[in-house]
């Protein structure tokens, strides 16, 4: 099997519970499935369900409790924290519901931070074009503190692009912003997503997002099933 044909990532029989209270509380549990290169997939599910701790163990901001998680082809069950945090920035976007942005920092500076820990030179083009990408660039000096909501979102894509990853990672990315906002944001990821032939999960309470997508999967009784 050639690499591009490979799986960009495995889940195999992942569960992931917490101690609560002297109980033992699984969250989510077997959870299987595969993601292709430049696929993009949603996950739906009630509030409560465990759609964003599995979004939290794709993207190695926890460990599951049972369970293996290849990413390119990298078991990171594993690794040890030093190489889980350079696969992170080196593989994988992050664009979070609440935006997430570092207040003192500009647009410009806040698309710039994974290419500064990544130690990459030469970042002032690619991020001057991912500002022009998304629209930002009479914005690129201000603080986040100024912009919209729609505005926040598109430098929160920005930002998870800027590092070129293999995969994006989106928990509810237009869950804070009304509909057509919401949609005008969601176009936008979705061409930039393509522009770097990256794959895309998206967490999402929106049928209509999820239509978008190339495949659907729902989690319901702790464990995932992909629709028809």
């Amino acid at each position: 099997m050639s690499q591009k044909n490979k799986p960009l990532l495995t889940l195999t029989n992942v569960s992931k519970s917490f101690v609560v209270k002297g109980e033992n509380l699984t969250i989510i549990e077997n959870v299987s499935l595969t993601l292709n290169p430049g696929e993009k997939i949603a996950i739906i599910g009630p509030s409560g369900s465990g759609k964003s701790t599995l979004l939290s163990l794709i993207g190695l901001l926890d460990q599951p409790t049972h369970g293996e998680i290849f990413i390119d082809g990298i078991n990171t069950n594993l690794q040890n924290e030093k190489t889980l945090a350079k696969i992170r920035n080196e593989k994988i976007g992050f664009i979070f519901q609440a935006f997430e942005l570092i207040n003192p920092f500009t647009v410009s500076e806040n698309i710039s931070v994974p290419l500064e820990i990544a130690h990459k030179s030469g970042t002032n083009a690619q991020v001057t074009a991912l500002i022009s990408a998304v629209g930002l660039e009479a914005r690129a000096a201000a603080l986040p503190s100024t912009l919209s909501g729609g505005e926040k979102q598109r430098v929160a894509i920005a930002r998870a692009l800027s590092n070129q990853p293999q995969l994006i990672l989106a928990d509810e990315p237009t869950g804070s912003l009304d509909r057509d906002t919401g949609e005008r944001v969601l176009d936008l990821l979705l061409r930039a997503v393509s522009m770097q032939n990256c794959s895309l999960i998206i967490i999402t309470h929106d049928e209509n997002i999820a239509k978008k997508m190339d495949r659907v999967f729902e989690i319901k009784n702790k464990t995932i099933h992909e629709r028809n």
